[in-house]
């Protein structure tokens, strides 16, 4: 080696001249003359260039072996790994945020354990009856049958996964992944975590929500009806404490989607157990109206509290163009003379057929005025209530009649619309939030299904004289004889109500049975509607008996609804 160095670069001088030791100043820039003055140039020792050959043909050797171990001895198995192995890109699903009750009771959830079988969060839900339309359902993620991923989000399709599905969703990750011939991962690396999605806490008892389904339900069945629906709602903030229909159905089985016998079955089925009736049936209401068009009356000054109107069982309307056949609107019974609290609490037909169409010797309100007051109340338009599908309703008008019958608006129609039948059309939130204006003094709630969340509402600046009268009349029509609703009435909670009967056929077979109202009576805190649909006309149980069996619940496990001592269940 030395040899070799010697005879590369010559070998190394030893004497030096004097001229070599001194630099020439004159051949140097100015500025660097000081710097380099005097400066000596020292030979590299033969020792440091051997070290340095050294490391270099170490460095060589190293690399030629393992070039050596890589390509000869191991060359076949890196060959076969990268023809067999194979890299891939995948999706992390995330988790979906959690629902839960006011009490913190889970309703839709990620089931870890079915999670295991799917390589994602599978959704899971309460096995509480009655909560399927308003909880809602998910398309969840999907594969084909290579095991690749063509859907991966969870998409809410109805209730409170549609509704608030931004919130609940969350964010999708992604790793890679590498597998040998035979599909087996051998190595995985997360580039981005999934994020869950956030977590809702709803307004809703389910306990409560169950126990209004369940005596729907059992109602149903024993009396011949066909489908039923039910709701409370807080009148000083909109927050629905309870929300059911009947039939309903398991969002587990949208979630699995493997029943495909049963999906159909639901689709099919008349009584529309999918559908959210509180919010998206529409139904003639009947009876219920008239608390509304009383104020309405009060408010136009068409009448006075102490205005009576006489009914012997029905209204004759004289046709002048033949006297001998005239034209007669039907009471439900003869009431005598009635002031506007007693027609209220006895539901008198003759008394509302007046103060809204009028006659000859009463002015009447007249459907312009009625139209308004139906929409000031809220009936005609939707609530706002933060769930999909809700509907609109009809307040029956000239308008809507020209539309509909190509026909002109008559007086008669003013009579029928009046009791809440002919074109009406309710949902039975409207319900619950008109009747909570006119227990809260009137204000209009956007009803809402989030808990502590402020709803939106209007003051319909209700005069507290006027309204005063009709809450007056609601309490009697629970509390005293002649009233139709005495089946809520109790000594130890003070109810307010109205019952409606709406008949669907001229032969007077089939109808709709409604009440709504509030309480407690002194100090209002939840209104309620319950509404049992097409049943037979001579039935004696209907929407009261079912609403009595719902307070009589509560009394007992949720006293602090009703206004009396506060139940140990933490709110």
């Amino acid at each position: 080696m030395l040899r070799w160095l010697k005879k590369r670069f010559g070998s190394v001088r030893r004497e030096v001249s004097f001229d070599e030791v001194l630099v020439d100043a004159l051949n140097i820039a100015r500025v660097d003359a000081d710097r380099l003055e005097g400066k000596r140039e020292m030979p590299i020792s033969t020792s440091r260039l051997v070290g340095v050959g050294v490391v270099f043909l170490g460095v060589a050797i190293w690399f030629a072996y393992r070039l050596f171990v890589i390509q000869i001895i191991e060359g076949e198995s890196f060959y076969q790994r990268s023809v067999n192995n194979s890299l891939g890109r995948e999706t992390i699903i995330a988790e979906r945020g959690v629902i839960v009750d006011r009490f913190g009771e889970a309703l839709a959830w990620n089931d870890a354990d079915i999670a295991a079988e799917h390589d994602f969060p599978v959704r899971a839900y309460t096995s509480r009856r009655g909560m399927g339309p308003v909880i809602g359902y998910v398309n969840a993620p999907r594969k084909d049958a290579k095991g690749v991923f063509f859907r991966t989000e969870y998409t809410g399709i109805a209730g409170v996964e549609e509704s608030a599905n931004a919130f609940l969703a969350g964010e999708n990750g992604t790793r890679f992944y590498e597998e040998d011939v035979k599909g087996t991962v051998i190595a995985q690396h997360t580039i981005a975590p999934a994020q869950p999605g956030n977590s809702v806490t709803l307004s809703l008892d389910a306990e409560l929500t169950e126990v209004m389904h369940d005596l729907i339900a059992s109602t149903t069945a024993q009396t011949g009806f066909r489908s039923g629906a039910a709701a409370i709602m807080d009148v000083h903030t909109g927050e629905i404490i309870a929300l059911a229909g009947f039939p309903s159905y398991d969002p587990k089985i949208f979630a699995d989607g493997t029943d495909r016998e049963k999906i159909a079955e639901l689709h099919n089925d008349t009584r529309a157990p999918l559908m959210d009736k509180i919010i998206a049936g529409t139904y003639i209401p009947g009876s219920i109206v008239k608390p509304f068009v009383a104020y309405a009356a009060l408010a136009e000054k068409v009448v006075t509290p102490e205005t009576t109107v006489y009914s012997d069982g029905k209204l004759i309307v004289p046709n002048r163009y033949n006297p001998e056949n005239p034209t007669i609107f039907r009471d439900w019974k003869a009431h005598g003379s009635l002031n506007m609290i007693r027609a209220i609490a006895q539901s008198g037909d003759v008394y509302f057929y007046t103060v809204a169409g009028g006659t000859e010797d009463q002015k009447g309100l007249g459907i312009t005025k009625y139209h308004e007051w139906m929409n000031r109340f809220g009936f005609g338009v939707p609530t706002g209530i933060s769930l999909s599908g809700e509907r609109a309703g009809v307040v029956p008008n000239p308008a809507w009649k020209q539309e509909v019958f190509d026909d002109e608006w008559r007086l008669g129609d003013t009579y029928n619309t009046s009791i809440g039948q002919y074109g009406w059309q309710v949902t039975p939130v409207q319900m619950l939030v008109a009747y909570a204006a006119l227990a809260n003094g009137g204000t209009k709630y956007t009803p809402t299904i989030y808990k502590d969340v402020p709803a939106e509402s209007t003051d319909l600046g209700l005069a507290p004289e006027y309204l005063r009268v009709v809450q007056q009349g609601l309490r009697e029509a629970v509390a005293t004889d002649g009233g139709t609703v005495r089946g809520l009435d109790r000594k130890d909670v003070a109810i307010a109500g109205k019952s409606g009967t709406a008949e669907l056929d001229r032969a007077k077979t089939k109808v709709h049975t409604w009440v709504a109202g509030y309480f407690p009576y002194e100090e209002p805190k939840y209104s309620f509607i319950l509404f049992m649909e097409n049943g037979p006309y001579k039935n004696q149980v209907g929407a009261s008996w079912v609403m009595k069996g719902v307070v009589d619940w509560m009394v007992e496990n949720r006293p602090e609804y009703v206004g009396l001592a506060t139940s140990t269940i933490s709110q």
